[in-house]
Formats: structure tokens, sequence, C-alpha cells
């Protein structure tokens, strides 16, 4: 009996040994949760007066990302999503140490007592979130590339979830089609996004009065 009762203890020990380094392995892979930097400036590029900067990923529920370094990008909402929000009051963020799934509800905006969700473009854990952005949600409006960023994500498998992303050389036509078919629901927003030397209006959804918001952002956030 008290042999096994050694042994038992021994095998405790080995057990739990195995599970402090395998902890410490994972904790030694990931990047520290530090508060990153603004981005530099990307090179600008306008479609149908929108902003999309090249150098950027996208993804079809109109969220971006950008290449930190290996395994670490930051992600935002784009200039588009940021439009069709308008002025919204608040922003959730996921929790650091959360695991977003790719194509699945990461964030949530709020708006009027309405809230609306977008998708993240990428699968991973998130390492550090915006608190400027939480403080002052007009930044996703302001500087949705810049300042308005929302967080970055540790990605173990960037080759596979890069996949589902748009190709660069499709970016443009995939915006093109979401602002004609935002356009079609009212001819007079034309005129409403280029309000500013063909720069989008401040907030787009004020000039479809019979339309929820709830919905219309939903449709093209794919949430």
């Amino acid at each position: 009996m008290t042999v096994l009762l050694i042994l038992a203890t021994f095998l405790v020990f080995i057990l739990l040994d195995y599970a402090m380094t395998r902890r410490t392995a994972r904790e030694a892979a990931r990047p520290e949760p530090v508060r990153v930097p603004v981005p530099p400036a990307l090179e600008p590029v306008y479609v149908e007066g929108f902003l999309v900067p090249q150098g950027l990923r996208y993804h079809p529920g109109h969220s971006w990302l950008l290449h930190e370094r290996k395994n670490l990008v930051r992600v935002g909402g784009d200039e588009f999503a940021a439009v069709l929000a308008g002025p919204i009051e608040k922003i959730e963020l996921p929790m650091p140490g959360r695991w977003v799934r790719q194509g699945q509800k990461a964030w949530t905006l709020h708006r009027n007592g309405e809230k609306t969700e977008m998708v993240s473009p990428i699968e991973g854990e998130v390492v550090a979130v915006n608190p400027d952005v939480v403080k002052d949600p007009s930044l996703l409006r302001r500087d949705p590339y810049g300042r308005g960023w929302l967080m970055t994500v540790y990605v173990p498998d960037e080759e596979n979830t890069t996949r589902n992303l748009l190709p660069t050389e499709l970016v443009r036509g995939w915006l093109r089609n979401a602002v004609e078919r935002l356009y079609a629901r009212q001819p007079q927003l034309a005129g409403a996004v280029a309000a500013d030397g063909g720069r989008p209006a401040d907030d787009v959804f004020a000039a479809l009065p019979d339309v929820s918001w709830k919905e219309l952002t939903r449709e093209f956030f794919l949430s």
C-alpha cells in the first residue's frame, strides 16, 4: 500500500509539472497584452467616395485586418461600416483572452437604444482592445483605420484563416456593389453620401427614415 501511495504521489507531481510546462509554453508563444500604437498611414484608395486603404485585408462583413507581425493582426471596421452605423453611442468589444471565430459576431454597436453586431474577419485570441474607441465611439467614424481600430488578435493559423478574406483585386468591385445596393434603397442617398466633395456624409441612415437601422446594418455586416 505504501509503495502504491508513493507511486501515486510521484504521478501527481509529474502530471502537474507537465501541465505547468505546457501552460508556460503557450503563454510564451502568445504576444503580451500591451497597448498597441496607432498604425502608420496607409496608401489611400477611394471607391465611390469611401476610403479603402491599400495594405489591409477586408472581410465581406466590412471589417478589416492589418498584419502587425507574425501571428498578430489588428482588426477594425471599414469606413462603409462606420458611415452606415452613424453616430453610435457605445461599442462593446470582446475581453482580452476571448477566442473569436472568423465570420461570427465579435463586437456590438449601440445607437438610440438599438444594437447591431459585426463579425470578426479572423479567428484567434483577443490580445488587446482599444480603450480610446470605447471611451469615444466617434473615433470609429472619424478615423476607422487609425485611432478607431478595435482590437488585436493572436492568430495561430494565419494561412487557413485568411483564405476567406476578400482577394485584394476584388475589393474595389465588392465595395462598389455595396454602395450601389445602399443607393438602391433611396436614390437621394447618392447626394447624401457625396455631400462633402464626394466623401460620405456622417450619417447616411438619416436619409432612410422608413428603414430599420438594425436590419440595414445586419444585412451589410453579415451578422
